[in-house]
């Protein structure tokens, strides 16, 4: 599942698709391999696409002087309240992964903003 969320999200970033892929191999003459196919977001289990959504629902936290800190999960009790224990803690994992993958690519978005800063002004 790990594996497969991941690819989803790689593939969503470069605007990836299974459609995509497959035309770039016919345009290549390349025999499409299985395994390189990009995951669809209906191919994700259930529960993965929920807390997708639940993740994209929630309220974000932002400084302006950090960027992106974070989901806001002061709803999240209404979203995982039909899950029980077990499914509840994959949830919160997924939607740790999601943060966490969020919270990097803003930190990355915002060192390159500083340093492109830096540059502008030393030349």
């Amino acid at each position: 599942m790990w594996k497969r969320l991941t690819n989803f999200f790689n593939n969503s970033e470069v605007k990836m698709t299974a459609d995509r892929y497959l035309e770039l191999c016919e345009q290549m003459n390349k025999e499409p391999k299985l395994d390189e196919i990009p995951v669809d977001f209906g191919d994700l289990p259930e529960i993965v696409q929920e807390a997708v959504n639940c993740f994209n629902i929630l309220g974000d936290k932002v400084e302006s002087d950090i960027g992106y800190i974070g989901k806001d999960y002061t709803n999240l009790s209404y979203f995982i309240s039909e899950y029980d224990n077990d499914s509840q803690m994959l949830f919160l994992e997924i939607l740790t992964w999601l943060d966490d993958k969020a919270i990097k690519k803003s930190s990355d978005r915002m060192k390159q903003e500083r340093d492109k800063l830096k540059r502008k002004h030393r030349g």
